[in-house]
This record gives C-alpha cells, sequence and structure tokens, in this order.
C-alpha cells in the first residue's frame, strides 16, 4: 500500500520511478496492478461521482484501489475485503475515511452493475412501482347517524 500510496505523486510519464525496492514476484504484481489503475480508476469515478479522484485523500485512494485490484484478481471474499480496508482507513486514514471508504466498496462489490447503466425495469418491479406512486382514493364522508329524540 506504502508504493501505491507514493505512486500518486509521480508523473506517469516517468516509469524510471517506480519503486523497484519491490522483489521480483511483487514486482510483477504490481505491474499488474498499474496496468489496471486507469480501468480502477474509472470504475471509482462511476461510483463515487460526488467526489472526483482528485479530490480524494490520497491514503484512501490507495486502499480503494488496492482493494478494487484485489477484488478483481484473488478469491477473498467481499465482507473480508471491505473489513480490510476500512482496517487500514482507521490506521491510516483521517476520521471519515472508513465511512467513506465502505460506502464506495460497499457500491463496487455489492451491486450488481454500475450506476450509470440503467435497469430495465420487470414487470414485477413496474407494477410495484405504479402501486407505490398512485394516490390513494379520496374517503368518502360518511353519513352521520340520524337519532331521533324521543319526547
Amino acid at each position: 500500500m506504502q508504493i501505491l500510496f507514493a505512486r500518486t505523486f509521480l508523473r506517469p510519464q516517468d516509469p524510471e520511478t517506480e519503486p523497484m525496492i519491490l522483489a521480483a514476484p511483487d514486482r510483477v504484481w504490481f505491474a499488474d496492478l498499474v496496468e489496471e489503475l486507469p480501468d480502477i480508476d474509472q470504475q471509482l469515478a462511476a461510483y463515487a461521482p460526488e467526489r472526483p479522484l482528485y479530490d480524494i485523500n490520497k491514503i484512501d485512494l490507495a486502499i480503494l484501489r488496492l482493494i478494487v485490484f484485489e477484488s478483481r484478481t484473488q478469491d477473498t471474499p467481499k465482507k473480508v475485503l471491505v473489513d480490510e480496508a476500512i482496517e487500514l482507513a482507521k490506521e491510516f486514514g483521517t476520521d471519515s475515511s472508513p465511512k467513506f471508504i465502505n460506502g464506495v466498496l460497499g457500491k463496487i462489490l455489492f451491486l450488481p452493475e454500475a450506476p450509470t447503466t440503467k435497469k430495465v425495469a420487470s414487470k414485477k418491479t413496474k407494477k410495484a412501482a405504479s402501486k407505490k406512486t398512485k394516490k390513494p382514493a379520496a374517503k368518502k364522508p360518511k353519513k352521520a347517524l340520524k337519532v331521533e329524540q324521543k319526547s
């Protein structure tokens, strides 16, 4: 995560500045991650449109990138990935980092499709939606009961 964090400050056109302190297998893994970054960043932008990538805390961005990459390449359960990300955010991020990361990863890992794509509603969904939007029928005023008074 530290190298991924440090990479956010490097210019993309300087490949020789990539950290070479990693062991050979880790370099391959890191190169794969770097190759996936444009796609991961596009996905992050789609699921967190209220906060552009340049506004996201660099630690949070590194955590999100790492976890999204791991979700694509490993068979780690999604809940474990989210828990790990939250723990990293608590330790290294700001006070709002865990909540932000939980929200973004919850959308990315647990929603079936990107928020920019339109869902085709099924007949059941349409019927349920139309029931919710219909106005309730106006209540008829109750007729007053006539009470005869005996005199």
